[in-house]
């Protein structure tokens, strides 16, 4: 035992005398951090403002009386989720779904061993088999995972933690497709022939779901551990309601917004609409593990992973939207919604009705109008905006000062901020608090996503 401890005390002697820090506690050394800017996003510095009614509350709804708040920096999409990035989101999924289940027939078939090859052109269902089918190939930890785990899968998912072969590129030529059961797979993912338009081939976007897991921390603090509150969600539809257009207006032709709106090129540029608050919570938590994926996939030494995208809290909008401006009644200070040329500064419906005064009938493209001070646009109109917080009319008066929110996941009405193309000026009032419900999808409705500021020192406050 003497010899024991003598041996430990001579490694730690050692151990100390060959890292160069001279005995001394100089901490854990690492590669020096610099917080990167997400793309497409502006900083928007911490700081304290005083959130609520500055003017006349002219509704009389009282659920939004003046508060002085602090909320610390965080980055904010510069625009509205536009159309051409949500449907990035949906082609991922649409992908990862093929994929999966082309990996899932060739198991069935018993076409394993082709897997993982990283051949481009398939010559058969056994290209796209599960990356992990081969053990041999496989590395230690992979191997371990694999048996310990992966191969015995979920309850509710059999195939949970399997790696799918993105390597091998997917075939649409029907012409082309290399056997009958990549047939098979294909012709799942589309409506039956009876239920296609003029005879197109349309996919069962019904099929395309998305699964994130998240943790409910303010549930975690009160029990007091994290052991079951570490939650998979319920498997989103991520396609947007289309039919939103039609139904939002009875006795209205909006038809072709209904065909085109979402995925036509014309469109593009324009804020995705048809999107409820659970839709655009999986979208947050896709664009999280699609970044954080290409970042391991690079294996950069010493490069952190990002810390996650989400929507932001209702206080985080409204100093947001102010831009930097104190007691303004828009994002551009106000009171009045046209410049010195009479020119409307947002999308939304003015003249008792007319929508077509301030140059749109419907949305706008997303980057349009002037940006506020933060550099963020169409901030008041355009589409309304979801927020991560719950609706509760007395919530300012027992929130906290710093940050606050109401993060009641049992709440289903969700705080909607910003106003939108077919509401009056009221609502795009910067301090105008109005909700739907999560489950609920508008064609009025979008929504735009923040990155918490990695620090403290980048504040609003001179």
């Amino acid at each position: 035992m003497k010899k024991f401890i003598a041996f430990a005390a001579l490694s730690s002697l050692l151990f100390s005398c060959g890292s160069g820090d001279k005995g001394e506690l100089v901490g854990v050394k690492g590669k020096k951090w610099h917080p990167e800017k997400p793309y497409g996003m502006s900083l928007v510095p911490g700081g304290s403002y005083i959130m609520g009614k500055s003017d006349d509350d002219l509704a009389n709804i009282g659920d939004a009386p003046t508060k002085t708040v602090t909320v610390r920096s965080f980055y904010m999409d510069e625009t509205e989720i536009t159309n051409s990035e949500y449907r990035q989101f949906v082609e991922w999924v649409k992908d990862s779904t093929i994929r999966v289940r082309l990996a899932i027939m060739a198991d069935d078939q018993g076409q394993t061993g082709a897997g993982g090859k990283g051949g481009k052109n398939a010559s058969s269902i056994g290209d796209f088999a599960f990356s992990d089918a081969d053990p041999e190939k496989m590395t230690p930890y992979d191997k371990y995972m694999y048996e310990n785990y992966y191969s015995i899968g979920t309850e509710d998912d059999m195939y949970a933690g399997r790696k799918i072969n993105k390597k091998v590129k997917l075939i649409t030529d029907t012409a082309k497709y290399p056997d009958e059961f990549y047939s098979e797979v294909m012709d799942s993912m589309y409506l039956p022939i009876e239920e296609s338009y003029n005879g197109l081939r349309t996919i069962d976007v019904n099929k395309l779901k998305f699964r994130y897991t998240e943790v409910n921390l303010n549930e975690a603090v009160k029990k007091k551990g994290r052991k079951g509150f570490i939650k998979k969600s319920e498997p989103v539809e991520i396609y947007p309601d289309t039919t939103a257009w039609i139904k939002d207006f009875s006795y209205s032709y909006n038809e072709p917004m209904h065909n085109d709106y979402f995925w036509h090129q014309a469109y593009s540029d324009y804020p995705v609409v048809g999107v409820n608050w659970k839709q655009s919570k999986a979208f947050c938590a896709w664009r999280t593990l699609y970044k954080n994926s290409h970042i391991k996939s690079k294996k950069k030494k010493g490069r952190n992973l990002i810390n996650s995208f989400r929507l932001p809290t209702e206080a985080e909008w409204e100093y947001a939207a102010r831009g930097g401006l104190q007691s303004g009644a828009y994002p551009w200070g106000g009171p009045y919604t046209k410049n010195d040329r009479a020119c409307f500064l947002a999308n939304f419906k003015p003249n008792r009705g007319d929508y077509a005064a301030d140059g749109a009938l419907y949305t706008v493209e997303a980057k349009s109008y002037d940006p506020n001070g933060y550099n963020l646009y169409n901030m008041a109109g355009n589409v309304a905006e979801w927020t991560d917080s719950s609706y509760d009319a007395g919530a300012y008066e027992f929130v906290s000062t710093m940050n606050p929110n109401v993060p009641d996941s049992k709440n289903q009405r969700k705080v909607l901020r910003g106003g939108s193309w077919k509401d009056v000026a009221f609502m795009l009032q910067v301090s105008t608090r109005d909700f739907e419900y999560a489950d609920t999808a508008r064609s009025y409705i979008g929504f735009r996503t923040v990155q918490d500021y990695m620090g403290t020192q980048t504040t609003g406050t001179k």
